[in-house]
């Protein structure tokens, strides 16, 4: 499997609410190191940087990482590293593309492992994952993405919708959808090529363009959620997390 699966980090340094943060210094190191770290201990196989960034690019470099330019134009992270998989891999050899957002530097390598599982399944485009939600307030946070699924064996559903709203209605748990995807060569590379959808337009969700053009997502549920750096205050709380631990 590690010769079938590439992991593509991507990376840009214009980030609307917190401008550089790839660079920004978590214990010592820019939080791409970190990312690039969780993503070499999960030894799935080829780790890379995608980025518009020269400076970036050599803080990888300089890490004994692999950084790929790419343009600073995409629109989204699947459309860079749809760009840099062209330039690392143009064989063809990985079958299985992760794309792991740059800005989690406290996701745990199972959980980066975790999100190939539902591939096993020939049925599955697209897999991803997702964590019951404990705290009350984010069931109702619109920042807080939903993912409404049925259950297709253990630790695992069928994705059938992503919302920010509250979702399903009635009892039971809910799901805190968490942005990694690993995506089968074919189904990334149909993805890219599809036109921005209805309900993604809607709910600026790009995972619904997949949905609506019929493709299959499933999600395997980990226990926690990776802290996500969006903002300054977010910053602090992750230096704050990671301190002494790297």
């Amino acid at each position: 499997m590690a010769d079938e699966v590439l992991i593509l980090i991507p990376a840009r340094m214009a980030a609307t609410r917190l401008p550089g943060k790839p660079l920004a210094d978590i214990a010592g190191e820019p939080m791409i190191v970190h990312v690039l770290r969780r993503a070499q201990e999960a030894e799935l196989g080829p780790v890379a940087v995608a980025t518009d960034s020269a400076e970036v690019a050599a803080i990888v470099d300089k890490a004994g990482g692999r950084a790929i330019m790419t343009r600073a134009d995409h629109a989204s992270g699947s459309d860079r590293i749809f760009e840099a998989l062209g330039k690392v891999d143009s064989r063809g050899s990985a079958k299985i593309v992760v794309n792991l957002q740059g800005d989690l530097p406290t996701i745990a390598a199972a959980d980066i492992a975790a999100a190939l599982r539902p591939l096993a399944d020939d049925a599955v485009d697209i897999a991803t994952l997702a964590a019951e939600i404990k705290v009350a307030a984010e069931r109702t946070d619109p920042n807080v993405v939903k993912v409404v699924g049925t259950p297709v064996a253990p630790a695992r559903l069928r994705a059938l919708y992503f919302t920010r709203a509250m979702a399903p209605a009635g009892e039971g748990p809910l799901y805190h959808h968490i942005g990694l995807y690993a995506y089968r060569r074919a189904a990334l590379e149909r993805f890219v090529r599809l036109p921005p959808s209805p309900l993604e337009r809607r709910e600026r969700l790009e995972q619904l363009r997949a949905l609506e053009a019929g493709m299959r997502i499933d999600v395997a549920i980990v226990d926690t959620v990776p802290f996500g750096v969006d903002t300054a205050a977010d910053l602090e709380r992750a230096r704050a997390m990671l301190t002494g631990q790297t």
